[in-house]
């Protein structure tokens, strides 16, 4: 880091890496299980059933939800949890999208790689991030070491990686 200085990631450079996550990373998994599902994790049907209803502005276009197969979305959840610590661990707290964008997840106190607890922790700790509308996320806009209610509940931080820029 230059001169010793951190410089914690904010909202929306975070943002923009967790778009290309879902990019490179949920969405080809996604597509790999349901293929691998054959059709069986979600109604896909039903899915473009109510867009084409919605885009017609039929108000009952959500009347009926699509089935959905919690055993195949138990598998996708797990497999990208489990992508995401494996890119953690062998980018130094990197995923494709933080790298792109040059942030990486660091120990709060440290500043050193992240452990496989911190890791699983941080990623189990989207959920209450999630919770609420997002409230967890916005937390990273009112601290000035940016860190969201996940980073606060595993003991990790996002700076910018010095090293790759």
């Amino acid at each position: 880091m230059s001169n010793g200085e951190v410089r914690y990631a904010g909202f929306w450079i975070r943002f923009i890496a967790s778009f290309l996550d879902t990019l490179f990373l949920a969405l080809p998994l996604g597509i790999l299980i349901y293929i691998i599902s054959g059709g069986q994790w979600f109604d896909f049907a039903q899915y473009q059933q109510n867009l084409q209803m919605a885009m017609s502005g039929n108000s009952h276009a959500l009347d009926n939800q699509p089935h959905t197969s919690f055993r195949w979305e138990l598998l996708f959840e797990i497999s990208v949890l489990v992508v995401t610590v494996i890119f953690w661990d062998r980018w130094r707290g990197a995923t494709p999208g933080k790298k792109f964008v040059h942030i990486k997840i660091v120990d709060a106190k440290t500043h050193k790689d992240i452990s496989n607890k911190e890791a699983i922790t941080r990623s189990l700790g989207y959920i209450p991030s999630t919770l609420l509308f997002g409230i967890g996320f916005f937390t990273i806009a009112f601290r000035k070491d940016k860190r969201a209610l996940h980073d606060l509940l595993a003991g990790t931080a996002v700076i910018y990686d010095e090293e790759a820029l």
